[in-house]
């Protein structure tokens, strides 16, 4: 009997939490079309682009000399190297900032 006293108001409980959550649903920031995925692909791919240029020339300023020019100019294979795993180590960090 007492078992049954306990059962019975944590079932009514739970149906409706559950019943409260079946109703309610989050908004979402995701595109429910696919003119609107298209438009976030291009601005993340454009605010991507542009914060890993701008981490390219931050690590730029941080190296000795003048990675662009070395690269360009003086033909220098090291350097692009050093640049482009520059570049890499951005993007990766660029990419896990907007999965969130």
């Amino acid at each position: 009997m007492k078992k049954l006293l306990f059962t019975v108001p944590a079932l009514l409980l739970t149906t409706s939490l559950l019943a409260a959550d079946a109703t309610t649903t989050a908004p979402s920031w995701h595109a429910q079309t696919m003119g609107s995925a298209i438009v976030n692909v291009l601005i993340f791919a454009a605010i991507g682009i542009a914060t890993a240029i701008v981490g390219f020339k931050i690590f730029d300023l941080c190296t000795p000399g003048h990675l662009e020019k070395e690269i360009i100019e003086n033909k220098n294979v090291a350097a692009a190297i050093v640049a482009a795993a520059a570049i890499l180590g951005v993007s990766i960090i660029i990419a896990a900032c907007m999965l969130g």
